[in-house]
């Protein structure tokens, strides 16, 4: 199977959207909505739609692992943004119907400051040798996750540097019906980008863990292969979310073939997320750590020494998975 594309920036609806003057369910406060229109956008239509590869949209927030300090290394997503003032230009220009005019960032003046550390992802446009912001007014980027760093102590909990290994879920490779928890060294991961689940990401849809025994994983992206999806139509779409088992995800994501990735979001569709019972929690999960492999021992409180506890069990679904042990 060919390598599926990172996620490097902001992916477009597959349809045309609109925005209805309603409150957004996806979003608190925000006093609109964007829905899905019965038109396949033109971005999707560029990119062969018809032939890439759909696969499920995971909720929780996005990382990348490439190279820092001379070795694999996990970073957080870290979009750079702008200042008060810039950002007040900036949403009056939008709400000015200025559109044929371009708005003009100062890139050095502009923006908040983010850390040394900090690199712009991939696919962002450049101009002088700057990188510039999306149509949002954010320049996407990510910063190394550091062990001891409080603020990205759950992206912490799922890598170990020492043995240069990641926490990640993943079907097993020898039946597809089953998930796998294991530990996956950070060198077959380069240069992909992965989405860090668990209890506290994202108000955990998929119900990992507990506030006593957390729970985190990565899973890389592309990882979970739609294989029956109905016809690229609206209602078909709308029909297939609601009424099959593989459709209680949050979206759906097309890898294309030229590696632009495509989306769409049951919020585009009008409808709700999250919800009860998860397509994930649908199927049993195996741990598979093998530590022993290893010259010397895991610290004991870290997640991969927890989970070697309940190496090779077998569990009805994610969820079931208790760590206090």
């Amino acid at each position: 199977m060919r390598r599926l594309g990172s996620v490097q920036r902001k992916m477009p609806c597959v349809f045309v959207t609109e925005v209805k003057e309603e409150p957004s369910s996806k979003r608190e406060h925000q006093p609109f909505k964007v829905l899905a229109t019965e038109t396949l956008s033109h971005q999707a239509l560029d990119a062969d739609i018809y032939s890439a590869i759909p696969t499920e949209k995971v909720d929780g927030t996005c990382c990348y692992i490439t190279t820092y300090k001379g070795q694999p290394y996990l970073w957080a997503r870290l979009d750079r943004k702008p200042n008060k003032l810039a950002e007040k230009r900036f949403k009056n220009f939008l709400h000015s119907k200025q559109n044929s005019k371009e708005f003009f960032w100062n890139v050095e003046e502009d923006f908040k400051p983010v850390p040394e550390c900090w690199i712009p992802a991939k696919e962002t446009e450049q101009l002088n040798g700057n990188p510039m912001p999306d149509e949002n007014g954010h320049i996407p980027g990510w910063v190394p996750v550091e062990k001891n760093n409080k603020q990205y102590c759950w992206h912490s909990s799922v890598v170990n540097y020492e043995f240069e290994v990641a926490l990640v879920l993943k079907h097993h490779p020898d039946d597809p019906g089953l998930l796998e928890i294991s530990a996956v060294p950070l060198s077959d991961l380069l240069e992909q980008t992965l989405e860090l689940i668990g209890t506290n990401i994202n108000g955990n849809p998929y119900g990992l863990g507990s506030k006593k025994h957390p729970l985190h994983l990565l899973i890389p992206h592309g990882a979970f292969q739609i294989r029956n999806l109905p016809t690229l139509k609206h209602h078909d779409l709308l029909s297939w979310f609601e009424g099959c088992r593989e459709g209680k995800i949050e979206g759906i994501v097309w890898h294309c073939n030229d590696g632009c990735l495509i989306k769409v979001h049951r919020h585009h569709l009008g409808l709700c997320w999250p919800i009860p019972d998860t397509y994930m929690n649908s199927k049993p999960v195996i741990i598979n750590m093998n530590l022993n492999k290893y010259d010397h021992a895991f610290d004991t409180k870290c997640l991969f020494s927890r989970l070697s506890k309940i190496d090779n069990q077998k569990f009805g679904r994610l969820k079931d998975i208790i760590l206090d042990v």
